[in-house]
């Protein structure tokens, strides 16, 4: 069998969601199957880190898609003729985007349809492109692929896709996440916070991530409660929209906000061992992997009652009202002060992280996979 894979998002040093996603089930299914060949289709120079095995052939076409006209190139004209080029069996797509006018069956791996739901988050024209063209391709894909059971009801739902050629695998958790020792801990305090106790949010500071919610709940916090915890934000501004700037500067606290940017993994799972407690208080997500990533580093977590958040949580997290600060503030007080519910969390969390594992989400690609070249 050849499988073509979209594989535009394999950045160096820049992998993010979808990236990993693909980093981490791609390098299982080609080493797995060293019998089928693989097109890995790249929008830029490519590094030899993601050449996983020799059943790879890498393809560099333009245009680099990250816009959506250069989008409607690439997938349109641009994979449509490396797909015909290569004979493709299949095409997958880990972000996804499809060919509408390729005859290749397609796998699209939806990881969750924000955009319906939230479309003030998105600049106008992005949001224009998936509004017309991520319904095209839910009925266009022989099967899809989402991260979580809330995503795939979306998709049912939204876009009246039958449940049947729709498989869930969930997100993995990389082995880079463990707790450290009490001198680590001492050490990254030391770095960051001044020696003090924090509470951590990891991700993308994009507005679902209610970072707005999140600093008001820290200085609501900070206002009711003695005691010098900070709060550390790890993460890229690319999208510190005027809002979250707005309710940052507002804040009494902001002296006690840190900002460490993009860390490495070995960094970022020093940072999140060290922690009271990751604050993860999105208002949307189809999975949410620094849940689980706390988990592993036995860290407590306080995470939204909304979305997939339940399901990836289960009861190892503080659940909360991601549209009431006070909510969000109170489970950090708890969570601060009472270290036997705490320890409590971190336990559960410990026996929650081994449901969710990379070998787990290849497998069930592959067999979608396979569903499709029967």
């Amino acid at each position: 069998m050849r499988i073509a894979v979209n594989t535009r998002l394999l950045l160096k040093d820049k992998l993010e969601g979808i990236g990993w996603f693909s980093y981490e089930s791609l390098k299982r299914m080609t080493i797995a199957h060293p019998e089928h060949e693989f097109i890995f289709i790249f929008d830029r120079p490519y590094s030899e880190e993601f050449i996983f095995s020799d059943n790879v052939t890498p393809v560099v076409i333009a245009p680099q898609a990250r816009h959506p006209l250069l989008y409607m190139i690439w997938f349109e004209l641009s994979v449509t003729r490396i797909l015909k080029k290569y004979k493709a069996d299949v095409f997958l797509s880990t972000d996804g985007y499809l060919s509408l006018t390729t005859k290749v069956p397609s796998i699209a791996v939806l990881h969750d349809l924000n955009f319906e739901f939230y479309p003030k988050d998105m600049p106008k024209v992005d949001l224009w492109y998936y509004k017309y063209f991520f319904p095209k391709f839910a009925r266009k894909a022989k099967r899809i692929i989402t991260v979580s059971e809330y995503s795939k009801s979306d998709i049912h739902k939204l876009y009246g896709i039958d449940n049947d050629i729709i498989d869930v695998a969930y997100n993995g958790v990389k082995d880079d996440y463990f707790p450290v020792s009490d001198v680590v801990k001492v050490e990254v305090k030391k770095k960051y916070t001044a020696g003090e106790d924090y509470f951590v949010f990891v991700g993308a500071l994009h507005p679902r991530k209610n970072l707005v919610g999140l600093f008001k709940a820290f200085d609501f916090y900070k206002n009711t409660n003695s005691g010098n915890a900070k709060l550390v934000i790890v993460g890229s501004k690319q999208w510190w929209t005027k809002p979250i700037r707005n309710a940052y500067e507002d804040m009494n606290f902001k002296g006690d906000v840190v900002f460490t940017g993009h860390l490495s993994s070995i960094e970022l799972n020093r940072v999140l061992a060290s922690a009271i407690a990751l604050t993860y208080v999105s208002y949307f997500e189809g999975f949410g992997i620094p849940i689980v990533e706390a988990f592993k580093a036995e860290t407590a977590v306080i995470t939204s009652n909304v979305t997939s958040m339940p399901e990836v949580a289960d009861d190892a997290a503080v659940l909360i009202n991601p549209f009431d600060y006070k909510d969000i503030a109170a489970a950090m007080h708890k969570v601060e002060s009472q270290s036997s519910f705490r320890n409590s969390l971190i336990e559960k969390g410990k026996e929650r992280a081994k449901l969710f594992s990379w070998d787990n989400t290849a497998e069930v690609i592959w067999e979608s996979i396979e569903k499709v070249y029967k």
